[in-house]
């Protein structure tokens, strides 16, 4: 049986963080989902398709990933993708409290889909999309917190 790992996220813009994990994890697994959502708790500056393909050019180098939206629960769109595990980064404490609340209401949910917390590299340890959107609308370089691509998108987008 493959080894399928969903990484879920809103990525509104994809950072070199999560770029980092996704490329750890795909020499874990022999598939990484990488699952697009839209965060109802925020205004998306990036569409959907324009997330897929920012991801898809980013990731290009990475032959197993696939890049997926999805607008149902987590574990049962991982269930429909006959995934294993859940993939969640960790940048610091505060985002354990949270994770770990998911990762409980998850595994009862679906008792069958395991949660696999990863950490960042320390250079990306502090970068976030929204921090990201923040210092691109203010004029700030971005450059340094996501690939040239996504950087060329989100000044096309502003």
């Amino acid at each position: 049986m493959k080894k399928i790992a969903i990484y879920p996220g809103s990525f509104d813009p994809i950072t070199n963080g999560h770029i980092d994990l996704i490329k750890r994890a795909s020499k874990l697994f022999d598939e990484i989902i990488i699952g697009i959502t839209q965060n109802s708790k925020k205004k998306a500056f990036l569409s959907i398709d324009d997330r897929v393909h920012a991801i898809n050019t980013a990731l290009k180098d990475i032959g197993n990933i696939k890049v997926l939206s999805f607008n149902t629960l987590l574990v049962d769109f991982a269930a429909k993708q006959n995934a294993q595990v859940i993939l969640r980064g960790l940048r610091a404490v505060s985002d354990f409290e949270y994770e770990f609340q998911l990762s409980g209401m998850n595994k009862h949910l679906n008792p069958n889909i395991e949660t696999l917390f990863m950490t960042p590299a320390e250079q990306y340890a502090n970068i976030s999309s929204s921090l990201v959107r923040e210092i691109l609308i203010l004029g700030g370089d971005i450059s340094v917190f996501v690939p040239a691509s996504v950087e060329t998108l989100l000044k096309q987008r502003l």
